[in-house]
């Protein structure tokens, strides 16, 4: 299990820009994006318990989420991997004239991996309509940035194919939005591509379970400080003049949908052996 918690603004701020009818892939630390793209809780507990109810009726698990119906195309095991499953759906929007959207969500580590290198060129000589977001975190699972990649900013990898790229504050729900809305309206339009870098930090380990012996503890509380939510929080707080009253409302609103969530999951039912041979290529 792979915690999207500290980067929730990210999927957010993309989530608001996209319609149903978009596409995008993810990473294993995928569940953040799936929510923010229109899946259901409910039925994404019952996929990570196993569970028939789930989207992929329990054979994805946590780290291979589908939905389809909802324009996601998968979250994926393997380092990039969806990075050019993105753009073979924003080739088959281009090619059936459509409006749609592809959006490929890839950490730090991806961005060292050669497909992501093949697929941004592919996407820059056909000016598809797909966007490139890098969730930095800082770490490649164990890995500290400054260990792996020379560059700065990540976002300079995109010039040297010919494609803007753009360096955003990935804590900030309001910043995401507005980079979001510039590069999904621009590839909509049909004038190519964008490598966005949202600088971020996980909160958690890389899995629950990690002994996090690469980073301190000192550093971890200090990025706590800078958690997205908080942040949204604090700026709501100066805007809305009921604002704890809004507060203590959705968070009521969210717990009882969670507690239904789960009992769902726990409910469904687990596959029998039959559904091995079901689905199955």
């Amino acid at each position: 299990m792979h915690s999207y918690t500290g980067q929730e603004a990210i999927a957010t701020g993309f989530g608001m820009n996209l319609e149903q009818t978009d596409y995008i892939t993810m990473t294993y630390r995928g569940r953040g994006h799936a929510i923010a793209k229109g899946a259901q809780e409910k039925k994404l507990l019952a996929e990570m318990l196993g569970r028939v109810d789930g989207y992929c009726h329990g054979k994805g698990g946590p780290m291979h989420i589908t939905s389809v119906e909802n324009g996601i195309l998968g979250a994926n095991g393997i380092v990039g991997a969806g990075i050019p499953i993105a753009v073979g759906a924003a080739f088959s929007a281009q090619y059936r004239e459509t409006s749609q959207v592809a959006v490929t969500y890839f950490g730090d580590g991806a961005i060292n991996q050669g497909v992501f290198h093949e697929a941004i060129n592919m996407a820059a000589l056909w000016d598809l309509p797909v966007v490139f977001v890098c969730e930095n975190n800082l770490y490649s699972e164990m890995t500290p940035l400054h260990e792996s990649v020379k560059n700065q900013n990540l976002a300079e990898r995109g010039f040297g194919y010919g494609v803007e790229g753009i360096v955003v504050d990935g804590n900030d729900l309001e910043a995401v939005y507005h980079a979001a809305n510039e590069a999904v309206s621009k590839a909509r339009a049909g004038k190519g591509p964008t490598l966005i870098e949202a600088k971020t930090y996980r909160t958690e380990g890389h899995m629950y379970g990690d002994s996090e012996t690469y980073r301190t503890k000192e550093e971890v509380e200090a990025w706590r400080k800078k958690d997205p939510i908080l942040q949204l929080e604090a700026r709501l707080e100066q805007e809305l003049a009921d604002f704890h009253k809004y507060k203590q409302e959705l968070e009521g609103r969210i717990a009882q949908h969670l507690t239904e969530a789960i009992q769902f999951a726990k409910e469904s039912p687990e596959p029998n052996e039959q559904d091995l041979f079901e689905g199955v290529l």
